[in-house]
C-alpha cells in the first residue's frame, strides 16, 4: 500500500495552476517537485498535506481518502504521521529551542532525541531564545522539532533556504538517511536542481502533463 497517492489531482485559483497530477510513493522512497514561480509546488504540498481539498482528485494517506475524513481523524494523521518543514519556521520566539522542541513531545508523547540535537549542530543553541539565534540555526531546529514527531511522511517546502551550502547537504542528508530509518516518505519541493536530482522521482510543474 502506498502511503502517499494522488490520483487526478487539479487545482486552480484565479488561474488554473495544474490539471490531472497523479503520483504514488511507497515505503522509502523521495520525490522532488519543482517549477517555476507560480507553477503550484506549494499548493500541491499542501493538497498531499492535508492542508488545502484540492478542486478535483483524490489523495489517500496510508490508504486513506483523507478529504473524506473526519476533521478530528485529519487532525490526528497530521498531528502523529505526518511532519511539514515550510520556508518560514513557525517557531515560538518567547520560548528557547528547547522549549520548542519540547512542544513535539507534548503531542506525540516521543522524547527528545539528543542524537538528533547533536546530527543538527544544535545543542549550544537549546537553552537560546528563538529569536537570539540566526536564520540557518532557527531553520535546524525548526526541522528538528518536526522530526522529534517521528512522522512517517515528511513534507519538506525549500527545507534548506536559509542554510548555508555545507549546513544544507548534512541537513538533506539527515532528512534522507531518517526516511530510510522509519521506512518513510520524503516529498521535497525545491528549486534546486541538483537537489530535486538527488530524489527517487522528481516532477517539474512547469512542463503540464501527468506524473
Amino acid at each position: 500500500m502506498p502511503l502517499i497517492e494522488a490520483k487526478n489531482i487539479s487545482h486552480s485559483f484565479d488561474y488554473p495552476l495544474f490539471n490531472d497530477i497523479n503520483l504514488s510513493l511507497d515505503e522509502s522512497e523521495t520525490m522532488s517537485v519543482t517549477g517555476i514561480s507560480g507553477s503550484g509546488k506549494s499548493t500541491l504540498m499542501h493538497i498531499c498535506s492535508t492542508m488545502l481539498k484540492p478542486n478535483s482528485g483524490e489523495i489517500r494517506l496510508f490508504g486513506e481518502d483523507i478529504y473524506s475524513l473526519s476533521q478530528k481523524k485529519l487532525i490526528k494523521i497530521r498531528r502523529d504521521m505526518v511532519g511539514i518543514i515550510f520556508q518560514a519556521h513557525y517557531l515560538f520566539r518567547g520560548l528557547s529551542a528547547y522549549e520548542n522542541l519540547e512542544l513535539s513531545t507534548i503531542l506525540t508523547g516521543n522524547k527528545i532525541s539528543e542524537e538528533l540535537i547533536e546530527k543538527f549542530k544544535i545543542k549550544k543553541t537549546m537553552n537560546q531564545k528563538i529569536g537570539e539565534l540566526s536564520g540557518g540555526q532557527q531553520q535546524r531546529v525548526s526541522i528538528a522539532r518536526v522530526l522529534t514527531k517521528k512522522p512517517k511522511i515528511i513534507f519538506a517546502d525549500e527545507p534548506t533556504g536559509n542554510l548555508d551550502e555545507k549546513t544544507a547537504d548534512e541537513v538533506i542528508k539527515i532528512l534522507f538517511e531518517y526516511v530510510k530509518e522509519v521506512r518513510g516518505v520524503l516529498f521535497l519541493v525545491t528549486h534546486e536542481k541538483e537537489l530535486a536530482s538527488r530524489c527517487k522521482y522528481s516532477k517539474d510543474l512547469s512542463i503540464k502533463g501527468l506524473l
